[in-house]
């Protein structure tokens, strides 16, 4: 399992001309994510909840500290599947990781109990668990392109995150052409900066569009909410 420090997480909704500056300002400061071929990657996310959404109204509420369980690939592929759990607290965030196989996805996606794993790392006994005890399922999939830039200096992450979408079809969780739904107007898309103490004046420098506002966003959320017939 790995364990990232807590740290800073900015968020900004940006339309497709401000996307447009930002990525050529980072391409000419700092490098892309070494993942990202072609400059970007699809991430897609299955996210749990329990029977009483506990996880859902948190994050609704705002919630101090609070959780989120997802199992994520990169490019629908199960060559690479993570079990992570999100930390909430205190304005920070942290994220702990567990590499899945593709037979511990189908055990988790079964229901099955903890001793039908072998030498489970801690994180996935824990998640197990709660499915057992607070009946987590899945409740939604978050799907988004991704175009990471990243600087040592700082553990500075700059990610782009356009068409945003959702989806309950969680039996082909990994077919390249999961049937979604758009959660954003056109042409609305996420910024995000992450960083651990300090962000670099340059890359705060090159971030200043003027008009640039700070919000509360979560993928999740929205992609929850419209699944519950929540939208507006």
């Amino acid at each position: 399992m790995n364990i990232e420090q807590y740290r800073h997480e900015l968020k900004y909704r940006i339309d497709e001309a401000q996307m447009a500056v930002i990525r050529a300002r980072m391409e000419a400061l700092i490098h892309y994510d070494k993942h990202a071929a072609n400059g970007q990657y699809t991430i897609r996310s299955m996210y749990f909840d329990n029977y009483a959404n506990r996880c859902f109204y948190e994050n609704e509420s705002g919630t101090d500290p609070r959780e989120k369980y997802r199992i994520r690939i990169y490019n629908a592929d199960s060559k690479r599947i993570s079990l992570e759990c999100k930390i909430k607290e205190r304005g920070k965030t942290a994220k702990l990781s567990a590499v899945l196989s593709r037979n511990d996805f189908e055990k988790i996606m079964d229901g099955r109990p903890l001793s039908d794993f072998a030498d489970p790392p801690d994180l996935l006994r824990k998640f197990v668990v709660l499915m057992q005890t607070q009946r987590f399922a899945p409740a939604v999939i978050v799907e988004y392109e991704r175009a990471p830039f990243i600087y040592s200096i700082g553990n500075v992450r700059i990610t782009l995150d356009q068409n945003i979408r959702s989806s309950t079809d969680f039996k082909n969780f990994f077919e390249v052409n999961l049937p979604t739904r758009p959660i954003l107007a056109k042409g609305q898309h996420l910024l995000e900066v992450k960083y651990d103490e300090l962000l670099p004046e340059f890359i705060k420098e090159a971030l200043q569009l003027g008009n640039l506002q700070q919000t509360a966003f979560s993928k999740y959320y929205l992609c929850r909410r419209f699944s519950m017939g929540g939208q507006r």
